[in-house]
């Protein structure tokens, strides 16, 4: 089977990439939040990289400046600033690339080691099956924000620790996503000839399914990415993620918190940021996994 077309499970319709494509832009809504992800993405890197050359728009975030505490939105300060007198404006657009470097490598490891368990699983069946199966059930039944809780307690908080934890405590789901993908895919035609032509099992596990089983998974990355974005700002809220003065969109809302009666900014404006972003990930996901799938397409 090409690279480039991808047999959907119960459809007889071929869906290739520029098929895709089409069925993707019918979506509107999922259009827009593609766009919305990307901007967030180029602005967040961007503000960074100008960050790190020493270009400050409007102001350094990270500096401190008492007399200038508290302000409103205004034209100096467009979202105001905090209670040591910093640009709240710069420290979201700082606080982005953090939120979404975490969110991509702690979607990254996740997915890798989903797919490590769940075609291994998938393949080979029997008793490994079996054993790897009720690991990821035991795993499932452990509440994971718990446990990703406890985890960032016992170590040094850092961007990376807190990406890792994440990503090591949320691949369940695609795992088992992986394992009904290749209980399928290991029955078809052209893998039993690839196994009869004498292809060993790490050939046919990763250049003759898993390719192939592949589409939805991408859907799962992107949900993920959203969700590793909401546990890193719920670890920052609870003061276990990104450690001051590194700005979190989670610990910007959690220095705020105690002054929203007297400077609502503070709370907002993170607050917006990290629901646009989540929403525009999952809109996105939400737009590939229908595209992916031609009867529903046809209801758009």
């Amino acid at each position: 089977m090409s690279d480039k077309t991808t047999k959907i499970k119960g459809d007889s319709e071929l869906v290739t990439r520029a098929g895709f494509w089409k069925r993707y832009r019918r979506n509107k809504p999922a259009v827009v939040s593609l766009a919305v992800m990307i901007l967030l993405f180029v602005t967040g890197i961007g503000y960074w990289g100008l960050y790190e050359l020493g270009i400050y728009l409007p102001s350094n975030p990270n500096q401190t400046d008492p007399p200038a505490q508290f302000q409103p939105p205004s034209m100096q300060h467009p979202l105001g600033t905090d209670d040591l007198g910093r640009d709240v404006m710069g420290r979201v657009l700082l606080g982005a690339h953090i939120s979404l470097l975490i969110g991509f490598v702690a979607a990254g490891a996740s997915i890798i080691i989903g797919i490590f368990f769940g075609s291994v699983s998938g393949y080979f069946g029997g008793w490994i099956d079996t054993i790897i199966m009720r690991f990821v059930d035991m795993m499932m039944c452990i509440p994971t924000f718990f446990l990703v809780l406890t985890v960032a307690a016992l170590v040094k908080p850092s961007i990376w620790y807190i990406a890792g934890i994440i990503g090591v405590t949320s691949w369940m789901s695609t795992s088992r996503l992986v394992r009904a993908e290749f209980l399928t895919l290991r029955e078809m035609d052209y893998v039993q000839a690839a196994r009869a032509t004498g292809v060993g099992h790490f050939g046919i596990i990763f250049r003759h399914i898993l390719p192939n089983a592949m589409p939805p998974v991408f859907v799962t990355a992107v949900l993920s990415v959203a969700g590793a974005i909401l546990t890193e700002a719920s670890l920052s809220f609870l003061g276990f993620g990104v450690q001051p003065p590194d700005p979190s969109w989670g610990n910007i809302i959690a220095g705020g918190k105690q002054y929203i009666l007297e400077a609502w900014w503070l709370i907002v404006f993170p607050g917006i940021a990290i629901f646009v972003t989540t929403l525009a990930f999952y809109m996105t996901g939400e737009g590939m996994r229908i595209a992916l799938d031609p009867k529903e397409t046809k209801k758009i």
